[in-house]
């Protein structure tokens, strides 16, 4: 059955969020190119709603298609009384009310949050919003530093490209990484960026030529299974351990273990997706060593157990 998703634009809103769905989640298909999602797009009345950069679209539904969607998306806005003063129109919060799933793209979060529904729960928006959005809604627990935020039934993203990837990991969850990564191919990014990332990384100018850590990361992934302590990358990337750590998180906005550890859970949910290996080979494999240390990782990851989330995975292929 064909995943409908709605997205719901409103004045004010942020040209390249409104393009981000309809793109990645297009792309998304089978590998016979069924397509696995349909994308339609709505606005209060129907009515023509206007961006910042000058131009309307008028999208082709009101917000009655809502009632019919399987996921409800919001997209950023850029201004209005939800972004002065944490307020919606009484239709629109109505309208976002009871559904089975919802996500917004960087300040959809305002949307979301002036609707009521991220009150005592996670979430995330554009840093540059995060203290603007502290003041208005004080109830939910903002952090304003991750790329995007999955807590089951709500998701939120930072801005434009976290709006991808939270997309992308949306496929991934529904439908597996084999067709999220076909997905990401089709749209010329990488396959996945974990939630947890730092959505702003302070980038210094470059250094010279070799000092990098790209090739040290790149040599860690080729060997995911083996004990990686710190002087073993460091001394792989000839620099001091204190200079690689430092470098390290400048670069990838994580420290060597926590980014490790990303690489090593995104290993092993391959595994659990697309073989019947034991859990205890795919912890090894995945270099935890044991299923107990696995299956902490997973669930602090994705909140589930191995087993749990391979039962999920092959349930969501059957669909």
């Amino acid at each position: 059955m064909v995943h409908r998703v709605a997205v719901v634009v409103l004045d004010h809103f942020a040209t390249l969020d409104l393009g981000v769905p309809g793109q990645v989640f297009r792309v998304a298909e089978t590998p016979d190119g069924e397509k696995l999602y349909e994308i339609v797009t709505c606005s209060p009345g129907g009515l023509p709603v206007r961006c910042d950069a000058g131009y309307s679209v008028t999208p082709d539904h009101d917000l009655g298609v809502l009632e019919t969607a399987d996921t409800v998306l919001v997209t950023g806005v850029h201004g209005g009384p939800v972004m002065v003063d944490g307020t919606l129109p009484g239709d629109v919060r109505a309208a976002l009310q009871g559904h089975r799933r919802v996500m917004s793209i960087c300040t959809g979060a305002f949307v979301l949050a002036a609707a009521g529904l991220l009150d005592g729960r996670p979430a995330t928006t554009h840093w540059r919003e995060a203290a603007r959005f502290a003041s208005l809604f004080p109830l939910v627990e903002l952090d304003p530093d991750v790329l995007y935020i999955d807590d089951g039934d709500v998701l939120t993203s930072a801005g434009v490209a976290a709006g991808l990837d939270l997309c992308l990991h949306v496929i991934r969850r529904d439908f597996g990484s084999e067709v999220a990564n076909r997905a990401a191919r089709r749209c010329v990014m990488p396959p996945s960026r974990e939630g947890g990332q730092a959505q702003y990384i302070d980038r210094p100018l470059p250094d010279p030529a070799g000092t990098s850590t790209a090739a040290t990361r790149a040599w860690m992934l080729g060997r995911l299974a083996e004990p990686l302590d710190l002087a073993t990358l460091a001394a792989h990337a000839g620099m001091s351990v204190r200079t690689f750590t430092r470098r390290f998180r400048e670069e990838t906005g994580l420290s060597p273990a926590k980014w490790l550890t990303g690489q090593r859970v995104g290993h092993a949910r391959d595994l659990l997706e697309a073989t019947d290996l034991p859990v205890d080979e795919v912890a090894r494999r995945a270099g935890f060593g044991t299923a107990v240390s696995l299956r902490q990782h997973l669930h602090a990851a994705v909140g589930v157990s191995p087993l749990a989330y391979r039962n999920t995975f092959t349930r969501a292929v059957q669909v």
